[in-house]
């Protein structure tokens, strides 16, 4: 199993796409933005260049992760080890029978809901609690990371 940088690279730069549209005020913006306190001079006085190159960079961080929780052949790998030059046959004759089981968008993406909903929406709503933000926050926000793990997650699953 190598590390597939394109796959986790185009995952990265779907957050910004779906940031685009989530956070247009059409969609959720209008909504994000009283939640969250943001006004559009606060925006205006932002680096932007740096905003996405920085988020980029921890979406792709974020693709590296959810590349293990999504392709469970990386599961095998660890268990020999991650060499797997040093395993014994029967890894070879699993990844023989399994090798490309389960490597699909669907399935991708169905490892992304639950990784959204069980860690990222617990984090976004811990964070939330204590800085004494809305129910409505911690759903736009929650909601935005649940459906960027779900597209993030297909596209490295798939992407063989």
């Amino acid at each position: 199993m190598e590390i597939n940088f394109l796959a986790l690279f185009v995952a990265a730069l779907s957050t910004l796409v779906v940031g685009f549209v989530w956070y247009n005020p059409k969609v959720f913006g209008t909504i994000w933005m009283k939640e969250s306190g943001m006004t559009e001079e606060k925006m205006q006085g932002g680096n932007m260049l740096l905003t996405f190159g920085v988020s980029l960079l921890y979406a792709f961080f974020i693709s590296l992760i959810l590349q293990m929780l999504t392709i469970h052949q990386f599961g095998a790998l660890g268990m020999v080890g991650g060499d797997p030059s040093i395993a014994k046959p029967s890894y070879e004759a699993f990844m023989a029978d399994y090798g490309m089981a389960f490597r699909s968008f669907k399935h991708g993406a169905l490892h992304g809901f639950m990784t959204g909903l069980f860690l990222a929406l617990p984090i976004i709503g811990t964070n939330a609690l204590y800085e004494r933000r809305s129910f409505k926050y911690t759903l736009v926000t929650g909601g935005f990371w649940i459906v960027c793990f779900m597209i993030m997650g297909g596209i490295i699953c798939a992407w063989k």
